[in-house]
């Protein structure tokens, strides 16, 4: 409930003292054309993160599959082609969008407390704010098992790609081994899965680290490109961020020498040293797409993390990183099909005319588009997380006055314009809260019913996930609110009591305000 005359955007602790001091106001909520309906934002990311404020009351971070919202996963990605293309793997964890100003705390300490009766007993009851609860796990596919605890996918877009591993390999098997006939096609098969089971090797290599530096890895997925391994949250140094970027093509690397040395005492020409050679090459490429210093590829995040070692922070390196990564898209998207034509990949120039030509300039395309994409999110991400602990509970959260359940909603409201407040708290007889009463219902009862309508029936029950300590900042609020998606929280002290109500469109605002501020580091 907005103040009468007020933008509706929260207020710090000077702005309430100001507003006590100065007189009573009417809340918003007396007026349907000044009441903001709750916020109900749409994704963020994914993976990325996009310029969109939380959803159902939740801040998300970024986007579709492979957002990275803020306090939500940071996708690894490691992208994968047949080892006749010249295509490769990469790791690559979005971070980034734009930032903004969010409201900050100007020395305040929130809502003033006042001096009302019904305000003065009124105290959470429940103690210190529980942890919140993981939100419920989203699909991606299909579930292949949980190594390590973490549901690796498989998404649909996996059987495309497979279905064209297969028939391109299988058109080399017939030069290579003609008497197979159709049989190259299983034998092709059987290549492609085995190679994406590499893909998700290296993906495991990411989580296995971000795990062991106490990093959560929401889940991996195997796609079209590769596979996605959605860390959750950045890593705290820069050591750790080149070892937690390194390891992915470390593996790719053992996996090509152990194809290397099983290959040693197969015969040429048969199926299992076809598939053990394809093998070798594929990780050997993928170890070395991957090492290319740009983002989103695993050597873009070893080059932030060199760059953040040397100047000290985090978001030098981001940019350093992302600009490579766009300067390495550019040249894919050259490069590759002037690589093929000049025969430099293993054909010769006669061989790569017609529908080769076309195929390899398509790849090179969606390469560098998923290059450039990345580093892009990667640098909004980035941006977005450098003004993240300005959202802070305190200052976001609203004056609340409790009420009890017999109040109607129209002395309700008199009672919030009496001490400025902007929220209204049902409590019953003991001063202990029971629910909050919405912002979204009040605008619907006409003010000539509102002595007849009790607040407490436009209310929604509390639960635990709906009680937030007003300390939180940052990530740990915005975890914290997805964990419970609502259109308004209670604050709380340590102790207990009630410091007021933080509602989601507030969040909301203050969120879309931080992505629009240019980041000071760039």
């Amino acid at each position: 409930m907005d103040v009468s005359g007020g933008s509706g955007q929260p207020r710090s602790g000077n702005e309430e003292s100001a507003d006590r001091h100065g007189g009573p106001t009417t809340p918003a909520t007396d007026s349907p054309r000044q009441e903001p309906e709750a916020a109900s934002a749409p994704d963020s990311a994914g993976r990325e993160a996009r310029a969109e404020g939380p959803r159902s009351g939740a801040p998300e971070s970024a986007g579709d599959d492979t957002r990275c919202a803020p306090g939500d996963s940071e996708p690894h990605t490691t992208p994968g082609t047949a080892p006749t293309d010249s295509g490769a793997g990469g790791t690559s964890r979005g971070t980034g969008t734009g930032t903004g100003t969010a409201p900050t705390d100007s020395g305040g300490t929130g809502p003033a407390h006042d001096t009302h009766p019904d305000r003065a007993h009124a105290h959470a009851g429940t103690g210190p704010t529980p942890p919140p609860r993981r939100p419920r796990e989203p699909g991606g596919g299909l579930l292949m098992g949980r190594p390590f605890g973490v549901p690796v996918y498989v998404a649909p877009s996996w059987f495309l790609v497979a279905a064209l591993i297969t028939w391109v390999f299988g058109g080399q098997l017939d030069r290579v081994l003609p008497g197979l006939g159709a049989a190259r096609y299983l034998v092709s098969l059987f290549f492609a899965v085995a190679f994406y089971a590499s893909v998700l090797v290296h993906e495991l290599a990411h989580t296995v680290a971000a795990l062991r530096f106490k990093l959560p890895v929401r889940r991996i997925q195997l796609q079209f490109f590769g596979g996605v391994s959605e860390i959750e949250k950045e890593a705290e140094t820069p050591g750790r961020e080149f070892v937690l970027a390194f390891v992915g093509p470390l593996l790719s690397l053992i996996l090509a020498g152990v194809f290397y040395l099983a290959l040693q005492p197969v015969e040429r020409g048969t199926v299992p040293g076809v598939l053990l050679a394809g093998l070798m090459i594929s990780n050997l490429i993928v170890a070395a797409f991957n090492l290319l210093p740009g983002l989103p590829l695993d050597g873009g995040r070893m080059l932030r993390a060199v760059v953040w070692k040397i100047t000290g922070r985090p978001m030098s390196g981001t940019i350093a990183a992302a600009w490579v990564g766009r300067a390495l898209a550019v040249s894919v998207l050259i490069g590759l099909p002037l690589l093929t034509q000049s025969g430099a990949l293993g054909s010769t120039a006669e061989d790569s005319v017609g529908m080769d030509t076309v195929t390899d300039a398509l790849l090179a395309a969606i390469l560098a588009a998923i290059i450039w994409t990345g580093a892009g999110n990667s640098l909004r991400m980035a941006r977005l997380r450098e003004h993240l602990p300005e959202l802070r509970a305190r200052t976001l959260t609203r004056r609340a006055v409790p009420v009890e359940t017999s109040t109607s909603l129209s002395e309700a409201l008199r009672r919030a314009n009496a001490a400025g407040a902007r929220a209204l708290v049902v409590v019953d007889g003991h001063g202990e809260p029971l629910s909050l009463v919405r912002e979204s219902a009040i605008v619907g009862v006409p003010e000539h019913r509102r002595p007849w309508v009790y607040a407490s029936e436009l209310a929604q029950d509390l639960t635990d996930g709906m009680r937030v300590s007003a300390e939180l900042a940052g990530e740990d609020l915005l975890d914290v609110l997805r964990a419970t998606p609502a259109t308004e929280y209670l604050v709380v002290e340590e102790t207990g009591e009630i410091y007021g109500v933080l509602s989601a469109a507030d969040v909301e605002r203050a969120f879309v305000n931080a992505m629009a501020r240019p980041s000071a580091s760039s």
